[in-house]
C-alpha cells in the first residue's frame, strides 16, 4: 500500500504497556488487596474487583509510554483511510459519519462488550464503538493463515470498520433484535449475511481509496482476497481438524467471503453490498 505521507487519524488509543492496558489501580487498592493477603484472602479478587467498577475513562486511559512503532502508525493511516472513505459516501448520502476508535492492546482488555481477549482475534464492540485489535494478530495472519502483505491487515481493519457503518446504518440494531427469537441455525444465517455485507463495505473501501488516493499497489488486492479467504467458516473448520458444518457458519465460507469483498470493490458503493436481499449468499 501506498501510505507514505498519508495522515494519521487521531482515533487510535494505544493501551499497550504499563497497567494501562488492563486498568488503573489506586494505592488505596493496593493496601486493601495486602490487608485481604494478610487474611488468607486472594488479593487478585479485590484487583479483579477494582478493575470492574472503577469508570470507564480511568480503564480506558492509554498508558503514557505506549509505544510508537511501525506497524501502529501503519494501524493510524488505514484507520484515516477508512474515515475519508466514509465520511465521503455518507456525505453523499445526506448524511454525517461519526467514526469509531481504535484500540491497540496487548493480551486483553476491557471493552463495553465484556473483556477482549487476543485469542478473540479482533473485533467492533458497538456499545463503546470501538474496535479493538491485539497487533500480535497479524503474525497470526500471515503465518497461521498464510494471509500475508500490508493490503491483507488493512482488510482485517477495514471489516472491523465495516461493523461500525452497520450500527450507523442500523442494520446492527434489527440483526440484535432477532436475537432469541428465532432458531440458533436462522441466526447463524443472519449472522453470515452480516459479516459478508462488513466484507463488501471491505471492498467498498478499497474502491474509494484507489480511486480518490491511489494507495493500492499491484498484488494488493489479491491480499485481500486472500485474507478473506483465509478466515473463512470452512477453511478454519477443516484446520482445526473437525468436520465442516455450513449451518455452524457464522462468517462466511471462504468463497462467500471473497465474492463479497469483491462486490464491494467493484461496486464501490453501498447498493452493492445488500447481503440480505441476495437470493444466497
Amino acid at each position: 500500500m501506498k501510505l507514505d505521507g498519508q495522515r494519521e487519524s487521531d482515533n487510535v488509543e494505544d493501551r499497550r504497556g504499563g497497567l494501562g492496558a488492563k486498568g488503573s489501580i489506586g494505592i488505596g487498592t493496593v493496601v486493601i488487596a495486602l490487608v485481604a493477603w494478610y487474611f488468607g484472602i486472594d488479593p487478585q479478587t479485590v484487583l479483579d474487583a477494582a478493575q470492574v467498577v472503577s469508570p470507564p475513562e480511568s480503564r480506558q486511559s492509554a498508558p503514557q509510554d505506549a509505544p510508537r512503532d511501525e506497524l501502529s502508525v501503519f494501524v493510524a493511516r488505514v484507520l484515516a483511510s477508512t474515515e475519508d472513505t466514509w465520511e465521503g459516501v455518507f456525505r453523499d448520502g445526506g448524511a454525517g459519519y461519526r467514526a469509531p476508535k481504535l484500540v491497540l492492546y496487548s493480551g486483553s482488555t476491557p471493552s463495553a462488550c465484556g473483556t477482549g481477549q487476543a485469542a478473540m482475534g479482533p473485533f467492533y464492540c458497538p456499545g463503546d464503538e470501538k474496535v479493538y485489535i491485539d497487533l500480535a494478530f497479524y503474525r497470526d495472519l500471515r503465518d497461521r493463515f498464510r494471509a500475508p502483505g500490508d493490503f491483507a491487515q488493512a482488510y482485517v481493519i477495514a471489516h472491523e470498520v465495516g461493523h461500525h457503518v452497520q450500527k450507523l446504518l442500523g442494520v446492527s440494531a434489527k440483526v440484535d433484535g432477532m436475537r432469541g427469537s428465532v432458531s440458533r441455525e436462522q441466526f447463524n444465517r443472519v449472522s453470515v449475511r452480516t459479516e459478508l455485507q462488513a466484507d463488501c463495505f471491505a471492498g467498498v473501501w478499497a474502491h474509494r481509496a484507489q480511486r480518490e488516493r491511489g494507495l493500492l499497489e499491484a498484488g494488493d488486492l489479491e491480499e485481500g482476497l486472500a485474507a478473506a479467504a483465509a478466515i473463512g467458516d470452512d477453511r478454519l473448520q477443516r484446520q482445526s481438524g473437525g468436520t465442516v458444518i455450513p449451518d455452524s457458519f457464522t462468517h462466511g465460507s471462504s468463497a462467500q467471503r471473497v465474492r463479497w469483498f469483491r462486490a464491494g470493490f467493484e461496486g464501490g458503493s453501498l447498493k452493492a453490498c445488500d447481503t440480505f436481499a441476495a437470493r444466497s449468499p
